[in-house]
């Protein structure tokens, strides 16, 4: 902790948890000067370099764990996989009232390069303005809250339902357009 405190960076989450893999610990942080997302591939570099070595320094690596494989970001114990598994992330589409002048657009689906563009462009084609977002991703699920409008009110039921079947649409494509990177 106080390694990445020393980073300026602030633990806003922090989840420990036990299972038949062993001792698991995840951290969300965000940058204490501006209390957002950690993007900078600099900083990415340090917070994992800091990482590692406070790995080797308290938790000496045994013989079957090099320094050099964890320098390399190396997995404790696990081969990659050889070849590429396809996950099948089921997509879900909510719309919801929320107040007079709003709608709540919640999005959960599989991420990929470019999909929170996509969102918002597929939403402003049907002419609903996005008020509001938060987009965040838990591994290979992307989740986005937009609260949307339609001249200024919140979506009738039928409108909803065309935004509804939009996305769903769009969603199910394979393939990404190379536009939308």
């Amino acid at each position: 902790m106080n390694a990445l405190t020393n980073l300026g960076l602030n633990v806003v989450k922090a989840n420990v948890y036990l299972d038949s893999s062993g001792k698991h610990n995840k951290f969300a942080i965000t940058k204490t000067s501006t209390g957002r997302k950690v993007d900078d591939p600099e900083l990415l570099e340090a917070i994992r370099l800091t990482i590692i070595n406070n790995l080797i320094e308290y938790h000496p690596v045994t013989v079957d764990e090099s320094s050099s494989q964890l320098a390399m970001g190396a997995t404790f114990g696990a081969e990659p996989p050889t070849q590429v598994v396809d996950v099948d992330i089921a997509t879900h589409i909510y719309v919801n009232d929320d107040g007079a002048d709003k709608s709540l657009l919640v999005v959960e689906t599989a991420d990929r390069p470019g999909l929170l563009v996509d969102l918002v462009k597929i939403i402003t084609e049907i002419n609903i303005t996005v008020q509001s977002g938060e987009f965040d991703t838990e591994g290979l699920l992307a989740k986005a809250k937009f609260h949307v409008s339609y001249n200024g009110k919140a979506l009738i039921k039928p409108l909803q339902q065309v935004l509804a079947n939009s996305l769903r649409y769009f969603l199910r494509r394979p393939t990404t357009e190379e536009a939308s990177f």
